[in-house]
């Protein structure tokens, strides 16, 4: 964000203008920590992480195994699709989301652009995550690193099932 060099483990913030994520340098965070409601169009990407385990996959009435919902700034809500193109998005029933909310109450504390409900269902898996945006960021850079081929190739479900293992371990912030 402000062009300091940054160690491998650090932290992001999104600007909501441009709908980008950008590293942050230590002081750059502690600015956005002490002020939560952000800095004009910038707001921290949180680093906590919950499983959550009251949810069905027949809920979200998704096509796909893999995917992660976003809520907008508007209230509205994202389903995007990991690939190797990048994510594909579609806008989820507000009527659904409203249903999954009052079963999960989770799911309404959920802060607008900077966090994310996380769903993996492909290849019989049953996990749903409500994470920081920055770890699906990370799931789509492992599929377009690893995905060959029509079909992803063998390496491409290894690395996902490494990368949802991995979401149970605490986030490494050197700040």
């Amino acid at each position: 964000m402000c062009g300091l060099a940054l160690p491998g483990q650090h932290r992001h913030v999104l600007d909501e203008q441009a709908g980008e994520l950008m590293c942050t340098c230590q002081a750059c965070t502690l600015l956005f920590q002490r002020d939560a409601a952000g800095r004009g169009h910038y707001q921290l990407v949180p680093e906590t992480r919950m499983r959550l385990t009251d949810l069905s996959p027949t809920e979200f009435g998704v096509p796909v195994g893999l995917v992660y919902f976003v809520v907008q700034g508007d209230g509205s809500v994202l389903a995007n699709y990991p690939s190797p193109m990048g994510p594909t998005r579609s806008e989820v029933d507000a009527g659904t989301w409203r249903a999954l909310q009052q079963r999960c109450p989770e799911l309404s504390a959920m802060t607008p652009g900077v966090q994310a409900l996380l769903l993996n269902t492909a290849r019989g898996a049953d996990e749903h995550w409500l994470v920081p945006i920055d770890d699906c960021y990370r799931l789509v850079a492992v599929i377009k690193r690893e995905w060959t081929g029509l079909s992803g190739g063998s390496t491409v479900w290894p690395a996902i099932r490494a990368f949802f293992d991995g979401l149970a371990e605490p986030r490494r912030s050197t700040y």
